[in-house]
């Protein structure tokens, strides 16, 4: 089961999550004994208090095995005829310590164990990578920990374990989507089975969001429902485009690099094959393949398509952290398109900012085609500004 993907919104299809029991710990044997010591230190020093956002961020941990190929994933998979969980460990714990270095996050708010399914590695592992975190930087007890897991090798035994190590959150994913690239996606194309009808994906959906919200449920963002204020922080993180770091082979990240000069938001990707992610790893201290340094314009329209995909949408105040000087009144205030969506009761832009409506939700995709561009149109025609010295 691949419920996630590595880096991205991780649980793009996730209903809600469930707790696990346990205590925050970090290992077993030790686990007692450093909550003591952690707890120790945060009462002589007082409460952490918020840092600056580039002191901050989110960590996914891509765990890439599973038992077998399901015919519906596409996510980075591998079905190992053995694991070498020793030498995945080490790496693991490696490269997390090097990007929090690199990134100079002092505060890790959430970590998301992903795959591939996560819930066939050992507990140890995950206490491991844990531990080295809350050793490079600030992990407070009471921080998420989500592990990704397939109830078929997910016992109770096995969660409680999980639990003792540190997870406080399951995570189990729901797939109403064909993926390219899959042996169902291919069995769809030759005919030999019957493609998804859209109508009928689409009505389900809607019963589906109804039958939630008469539950209790806050859908919270598209395709997320939470109950009793059990939304996601760590998922929240990549709706509000705040930092994070990807660990692990083909893990995905985006963060602000520390050194002379650093200033630009960067995106980066793991190594995706796990035995050259782990060569890498025990030579450079990290596998990143590739860094791409984000533009202004490419972030704002991140900070758009993500935070549109949340009941709360884009607050002014959140909008002004990305862009100072071009305002949402500015950008899509005067739009002709956009006023018919805002008639139509798709989306609202006022004082709280911009955001769709309960109907506008379960048609995003469409709104982004109006509104991206009109973002790309009120970019380019912005009013440079004063240069100093020019």
């Amino acid at each position: 089961m691949s419920a996630g993907c590595p880096g991205a919104p991780a649980s793009p299809s996730t209903v809600g999550a469930m707790a696990l029991p346990g205590a925050r710990a970090r290992g077993c044997t030790a686990a007692a004994k450093m909550t003591q010591r952690r707890r120790y230190a945060e009462c002589a020093r007082g409460s952490p208090s918020r840092g600056p956002p580039v002191s901050r961020a989110a960590l996914y941990v891509h765990w890439p095995y599973c038992e077998k190929r399901c015919s519906y994933c596409n996510f980075n998979k591998y079905i190992p005829r053995g694991v070498e969980e020793a030498a995945m460990r080490s790496c693991l714990v490696t490269e997390a310590r090097t990007l929090l270095r690199l990134s100079g996050v002092r505060r890790v708010e959430s970590v998301f164990f992903g795959g591939g399914t996560p819930s066939l590695a050992s507990p140890s592992t995950v206490a491991a990578v844990l531990e080295a975190v809350d050793q490079a930087a600030h992990l407070p007890a009471d921080s998420e920990v989500t592990l990704e897991a397939n109830p078929t090798s997910a016992p109770g035994s096995r969660l409680a374990a999980f639990g003792a190590a540190g997870v406080n959150r399951l995570s189990i994913g729901l797939q109403l989507s064909l993926e390219r690239g899959t042996a169902l996606f291919t069995q769809v194309q030759q005919g030999t089975l019957p493609a998804p009808d859209p109508e009928l994906a689409a009505a389900m959906y809607q019963e589906g969001r109804a039958m939630l919200r008469e539950a209790g449920f806050r859908q919270y963002e598209v395709s997320n429902f939470a109950r009793n204020g059990a939304l996601s922080t760590h998922n929240w993180t990549y709706w509000q485009c705040g930092q994070y770091l990807g660990v692990g082979p083909g893990a995905h990240g985006r963060f602000v690099p520390q050194g002379v000069g650093s200033h630009t938001r960067e995106a980066r990707i793991q190594t995706l094959e796990p035995d050259n992610w782990m060569k890498e790893v025990m030579r450079f201290g990290h596998g990143t393949r590739r860094r791409v340094p984000l533009g202004q314009l490419e972030l704002l329209e991140e900070v758009l398509a993500m935070g549109l995909r949340t009941d709360v949408g884009i607050t002014h105040q959140h909008w002004q952290q990305f862009e100072p000087e071009l305002s949402l009144w500015d950008v899509f205030g005067a739009s002709q398109e956009v006023k018919v969506l805002l008639v139509q009761g798709l989306l609202l832009l006022d004082h709280r900012g911009l955001r769709c409506s309960w109907e506008g939700l379960a048609v995003l995709d469409c709104l982004l085609l109006t509104l991206l561009p009109r973002l790309q149109e009120a970019w380019a025609q912005r009013t440079p500004s004063p240069v100093q010295g020019g």
